[in-house]
């Protein structure tokens, strides 16, 4: 083989950095044309709201909308679709990501791995192995991880042991390793970072096991940490009565999925979960702030400029980790910068995200026990049914109305769409010290035995506040699939009997199915390129990949 001087010299250039380790083939790879080459993601990038070729964070752009302007794929064709590869992980945990999609390149994790591939092959280009934390517990010993975040050349993911990693996207290589929870071992992490025009913005997991939850954000090229927001606050602070003693350590209100961002007004949108301990309300009087609250937050500082609190005191593990979804709509006849979440509690809300305003709010769980409704200012109205030493049955259940994966608006329909579960449980509650390398939920919830839980489909019209039509699914609920829809008036998600589906957004009538084996734990998103358009989610262990003939 002849070598030119210049391919030479960048050979050995590239050698040189990389040291004698590292494949021959990343080298050849990065002095030769490659998609990886074009991998360069702008901050103005990320201010897209009209999603095409690209999906370039894990909501797809910062509204949260899940929504792509992709029109390739319609009702009249859709069931022409067919699988184009399929990618296999042997990571440890299975498969909750996201993927990223930026020039033909996709982005993927597993476990604490990184994986960028081919979207059009599913072919390897490069694979980042980090090893699996051992010692774990609760849910970060299952070694989640949901996806990336890209700016300019450099991609950032979290690991199970809540360190933020800053890896080069174009050959994989790690650029620094910031761990980020010290001080308490039951800090995990499982979330995707959000990168806001300088920052990576993290969150943790742990919010059932005695952890003090947070925002973090950390400059995206040298990583030093800019600003961090304690979620349970300290003695003295506002809230802090709350948490008596040394409480306020062992609080909760873990931020363990992304947020949403309004670059107009400045500002972000972060969910937090669950009090800690979980069903023992006697050790966190009054209303556990500012745990189960959506934060909004200046992005440049970290300061506080309103909450709102969905489920004050929570005695059920109602996280509020669901994504707070931008919309800007006419409402009630006039203009208005909207969030709308559909809760795990049970209720679908919708704030005026310039001031946290509560506008509205709909119980859309069938069977709900817990609160009589909601008030004028956004508050439940207990029904005082609550955890007991001997047990108390309470709908919904510890796995929520509806939970983590992800809803979507369209701008075709109007109308809102997310996956629900009716479902109950028996919660049980008992004092119980906290003790580091334990869960701290004081103490449990399970399932009566002649119990199922049922998964529905729903696509909400907040304008008229009611549902315009509810599609029940075939399975065992045992499906933590997430939706998303397009431009032609499609909705993509993972349904309960193990499939990949879309239906029709106006009726919700079915289109096209695909059986991919395996419980589904992910959320949809879809790409192009070359002007082909493709879906792609993860199921089980599996990546799949779809498009038409």
């Amino acid at each position: 083989m002849i070598v030119s001087s210049s391919k030479l010299s960048s050979l050995l250039l590239c050698l040189a950095s990389l040291g004698i380790n590292a494949a021959v083939a990343r080298c050849q790879q990065a002095s030769s044309p490659h998609p990886l080459g074009e991998v360069n993601v702008q901050p103005s990038d990320l201010l897209n709201t009209t999603l095409r070729d690209d999906w370039p964070s894990y909501n797809g752009d910062y509204t949260g909308r899940r929504y792509s302007s992709l029109t390739q794929v319609t009702p009249d064709n859709a069931h022409q679709l067919r699988a184009q590869w399929v990618f296999h992980s042997r990571n440890a945990g299975i498969l909750e990501v996201t993927p990223v999609v930026i020039a033909g390149v996709m982005f993927v994790t597993g476990s604490n791995d990184a994986y960028a591939l081919d979207a059009v092959t599913g072919k390897t280009l490069w694979h980042h192995a980090w090893p699996i934390t051992q010692g774990l517990i609760d849910d970060a010993s299952g070694h989640i991880n949901r996806g990336v975040a890209v700016l300019g050349t450099r991609i950032y993911m979290e690991t199970d042991n809540a360190h933020l990693l800053c890896l080069d996207a174009r050959s994989g290589n790690l650029i620094w390793d910031v761990p980020y929870a010290p001080g308490n071992r039951n800090y995990g992490a499982t979330s995707a970072p959000l990168v806001v025009k300088d920052k990576v913005l993290v969150g943790t997991s742990g919010g059932d096991d005695g952890v003090r939850g947070f925002i973090a954000a950390f400059d995206a090229k040298t990583g030093k940490e800019a600003w961090r927001f304690w979620t349970i606050p300290a003695p003295g602070e506002f809230g802090s009565s709350s948490w008596p003693g040394d409480m306020y350590m062992h609080g909760g209100g873990t931020t363990w999925m992304p947020g949403t961002y309004d670059p107009q007004l400045n500002t972000i949108y972060w969910g937090t979960s669950n009090p800690s301990p979980d069903f023992d309300g006697s050790v966190r009087p009054g209303d556990d702030l500012y745990t189960n609250c959506v934060l909004a937050l200046d992005p440049d500082t970290g300061k506080l400029k309103w909450y709102f609190q969905f489920t004050p005191h929570d005695l059920y593990d109602y996280d509020a980790t669901e994504t707070p979804v931008l919309v800007d709509a006419i409402y009630k006849g006039s203009p208005r910068k909207l969030i709308v979440e559909a809760n795990r509690n049970g209720f679908i809300y919708i704030l005026d995200r310039t001031n946290g305003k509560f506008l509205a709010a709909k119980q859309f769980a069938l069977t709900q026990n817990w609160a009589k409704g909601i008030d004028v200012n956004g508050r439940p109205i207990p029904t005082g049914n609550i955890p007991t030493p001997e047990g108390t049955h309470v709908c919904p259940g510890f796995a929520g109305a509806t939970n983590w994966y992800s809803p979507s608006y369209n701008e075709l329909t109007h109308l809102f769409y997310f996956m629900t579960l009716e479902d109950c449980s028996v919660y049980s509650s008992h004092t119980e010290e906290f003790e580091e390398g334990r869960a701290f939920y004081s103490t449990g919830a399970k399932h009566r035995p002649d119990e199922r839980g049922k998964k529905y489909l729903l696509a909400f019209d907040f304008n008229k506040g009611e549902f315009a039509w509810r599609n029940p699914q075939v399975g065992n609920s045992h499906s933590f699939a997430g939706v998303m829809t397009t431009a032609t008036g499609l909705v993509a998600f993972g349904d309960d009997a193990e499939e990949f589906e879309i239906v029709n957004g106006r009726t919700g009538a079915s289109l096209w199915h695909f059986n991919v084996g395996q419980p589904l734990h992910s959320s949809p998103m879809s790409y192009a390129v070359n002007g082909k358009q493709y879906f792609a989610i993860a199921a089980g262990n599996d990546l799949f990949s779809f498009a038409l003939p």
